[in-house]
C-alpha cells in the first residue's frame, strides 16, 4: 500500500515538474524566439505613384493643301529634318469631270473677257466726248474687273489641278511638303500611291506625318483619387522608364487636372509632368514609365519597418523583448510613412531591439 502512494506521489510530481517546465519557458520562448530588428536612422520618403507615358510636348500632324496621291517621300520615320526641308510630294490626281468643268470654265472667262475688252475701248471713247456719264462709266470698269479676276481664279484652279503649284495673292503652294519645324519624323502614315484629302475649312485633310521637337517632353498619366489632393504644380518627381531601368530621370509637376475620369473602374486625374533635357538618357515617344512625385521628405531621422507596428484606438505600439519574461507592448508615437517604413518620433531610441509580430498559425 505504502509503495502504491509512493509511486503515485511521484508520477504526479513527475508531471508538475513537466508542465512546469514547459508552460513556464513558453514566455522567455515567447520573447527569445521571435525575430528581432533594429531601430535605425534613414531616409524616408513619402510619394504618390502615376502611370503613364512619355510624350512629346507639342506634336505637329503634317497635311496637304493638294489633293491627290503620294509621289515621293523624301523622309522617313526617325529622320530629323530642318524647317523647310522637303518631306513628300503630292501628285495631283483629278477626276476627268473635274479637269474637263476646269477647262471649260478658263474657256468661258476668257471669252468674256475678251467681249468686255471690245467694249472697253468702246466705252473709253464715249466716256471722252462726255456721251456717257461718270457713274455708268465706272460701274463697267467694275464688271470688267469682276470679269479679269475671274479668269485669274478659273487659270489658278486649273494649274492647281494640273500641275499642284500656283502662286495665290502671293502664297506659293506646290505639290512638295515641307517641314514645318526642326524635328524628328515620329510616324510616316502614308506610302507612294495612297490618296490624299486636302486640308480645308471644311475637312481635317489627311494625316500624312507627324513630326516633333524631342528637347521638349512630357509626362502624361494618371494618379489616383486618394492621392491628388496631396499634390501641388511644382513639386519635384522621380520618373522610372521601363525601357531604361538603369537612368535617373528627374521632372517636375505641371498640371493637374480639375476634372477626374472613369478607367478599369477606378476614379483618376490626369497629370503633367516636364522632362528637362537629359545628356545621360534618351527618350522615346511613347515609352511607358512609372512617376513617384515626392510630397514629403525626411532624412536622418528613426525608422522602424511598419509591419512591427500594432495600431490600437488611434495609437501606436511595438513589442520590447524582456529577457526571460514576456514582451513588453511600448507605447510610441509616428510620423511620416512610405507603407514599408514608418518614422517614430517619441518612444524608441536608435539601437532599440524590437519583435517581429507572431505569425499566425492557420488551423
Amino acid at each position: 500500500m505504502k509503495k502504491k502512494i509512493f509511486f503515485s506521489t511521484a508520477g504526479a510530481m513527475v508531471l508538475v515538474i513537466g508542465a512546469f517546465l514547459m508552460f513556464g519557458s513558453s514566455g522567455s520562448e515567447t520573447s527569445d524566439a521571435l525575430t528581432k530588428v533594429k531601430v535605425e536612422r534613414g531616409n524616408i520618403v513619402d510619394k504618390a505613384l502615376a502611370i503613364g507615358t512619355v510624350e512629346p510636348e507639342n506634336e505637329v500632324s503634317i497635311k496637304s493643301k493638294v489633293s491627290g496621291a503620294v509621289s515621293k517621300i523624301f523622309a522617313d520615320a526617325g529622320t530629323y529634318v530642318k524647317a523647310g526641308q522637303p518631306l513628300l510630294e503630292v501628285r495631283p490626281e483629278p477626276t476627268p469631270l473635274e479637269l474637263a468643268e476646269a477647262k471649260r470654265n478658263v474657256e468661258l472667262a476668257q471669252v468674256e473677257l475678251s467681249n468686255m475688252e471690245k467694249e472697253k475701248v468702246r466705252q473709253e471713247a464715249l466716256h471722252s466726248k462726255n456721251l456717257i456719264s461718270t457713274r455708268d462709266y465706272d460701274e463697267f470698269s467694275r464688271k470688267y474687273d469682276e470679269e479679269s479676276l475671274r479668269l485669274n481664279i478659273a487659270t489658278e484652279r486649273l494649274a492647281l489641278l494640273e500641275s499642284g503649284k500656283v502662286t495665290i495673292g502671293g502664297t506659293h503652294i506646290e505639290s512638295i511638303i515641307k517641314a514645318p519645324i526642326d524635328g524628328y519624323v515620329l510616324s510616316k502614315t502614308v506610302e507612294v500611291g495612297d490618296p490624299v484629302t486636302p486640308l480645308t475649312s471644311f475637312q481635317e485633310g489627311t494625316v500624312l506625318m507627324k513630326m516633333a521637337n524631342m528637347k521638349r517632353l512630357l509626362f502624361k498619366g494618371t494618379v489616383d483619387e486618394i492621392d491628388v489632393g496631396r499634390l501641388k504644380e511644382g513639386m519635384e518627381v522621380e520618373l522610372k522608364v521601363g525601357a531604361l531601368p538603369a537612368d535617373k530621370i528627374n521632372g517636375r509637376l505641371t498640371k493637374i487636372s480639375l476634372k477626374a475620369e472613369k478607367k478599369e473602374n477606378a476614379t483618376v486625374f490626369p497629370i503633367e509632368i516636364s522632362i528637362p533635357e537629359t545628356s545621360n538618357a534618351v527618350l522615346r515617344a511613347g515609352y511607358s514609365a512609372n512617376a513617384n512625385i515626392i510630397i514629403q521628405r525626411k532624412d536622418s531621422v528613426l525608422l522602424i519597418p511598419e509591419r512591427v507596428v500594432t495600431f490600437r484606438n488611434d495609437s501606436a505600439f511595438v513589442r520590447i523583448p524582456r529577457p526571460g519574461g514576456m514582451p513588453e507592448d511600448r507605447f510610441i508615437k509616428t510620423g511620416l510613412s512610405d507603407a514599408i517604413s514608418v518614422e517614430v518620433v517619441q518612444g524608441l531610441v536608435a539601437g532599440d531591439s524590437l519583435l517581429e509580430r507572431p505569425i499566425k498559425k492557420i488551423e
